[in-house]
């Protein structure tokens, strides 16, 4: 029987990569996916805290090689402060990305973080949620900012209205005023392994497309948002 090359490739092992190489390929995707979705992924917390312990040590590393005067450690000096530089833009530009989806949908993600903290503190106590919607930092800015802007929008015009029309969060009539990401938004998805079949719409009404590993596709962002969470596909 004759074997695809697509087969050959997937037996073949890889090598193992040290953990600090996997760690940055890890970031490396956290900040496409971050970039490319319409809306907050959950907050990698084990992946930062590992990032940031190395990027300390990093620090620590070039203090030390900085105060040696040693000449010729200047090209280490060199190559580490250019890896750590790389590292520090993944990390600022990721979690700026976060922040950019924060500051245009506050009121969404608060409502979303505090129930999924609610929802943890009913569970054993000192358990930790394994997958946040936000690190503390980012709900402690997210709690002020939307504190900030409630307090700006009172203050220029809300005031005025009557009370039962001051709620910035109001579901009534079965109207939300929250705004929220677009879930239909198109994306670019790379098939990293088989995932079985997604339906679609299109102008000739409904179908399905198989994703098969290798595959490239433009599909909506609700039909592979699942797939992308458990890596089966990967934002390009």
């Amino acid at each position: 029987m004759s074997m695809e090359i697509d087969d050959i490739l997937a037996s073949v092992s890889l090598p193992a990569l040290p953990p600090s190489q996997l760690d940055l390929q890890l970031l490396t995707r956290a900040w496409v996916t971050e970039r490319t979705t319409p809306e907050l992924l959950p907050y990698p917390t084990d992946l930062i805290a590992r990032i940031s312990t190395r990027i300390a040590s990093q620090i620590a590393k070039i203090e030390d090689l900085t105060s040696s005067m040693d000449p010729t450690s200047n090209f280490a000096l060199v190559v580490i402060q250019t890896e750590l530089e790389r590292v520090k833009f993944l990390v600022r530009s990721f979690l700026r990305a976060r922040i950019g989806k924060m500051d245009a949908f506050p009121l969404h993600y608060l409502a979303l973080a505090r129930g999924q903290v609610e929802g943890s503190g009913r569970r054993e106590q000192g358990s930790r949620l394994d997958n946040p919607l936000l690190s503390e930092t980012e709900l402690q800015y997210l709690t002020h900012h939307t504190a900030l802007l409630e307090g700006h929008y009172k203050a220029s015009f809300l005031a005025s209205f009557p009370g039962q029309l001051q709620k910035m969060d109001d579901t009534g009539g079965g109207i939300s005023m929250v705004d929220a990401p677009d879930l239909d938004a198109a994306v670019f998805v790379r098939v990293l392994r088989d995932a079985g079949t997604v339906e679609v719409q299109g102008e000739q009404g409904t179908g399905e497309v198989d994703l098969k590993r290798g595959d490239v596709w433009v599909l909506r962002w609700r039909v592979v948002r699942d797939g992308v969470k458990r890596g089966d596909l990967e934002m390009i």
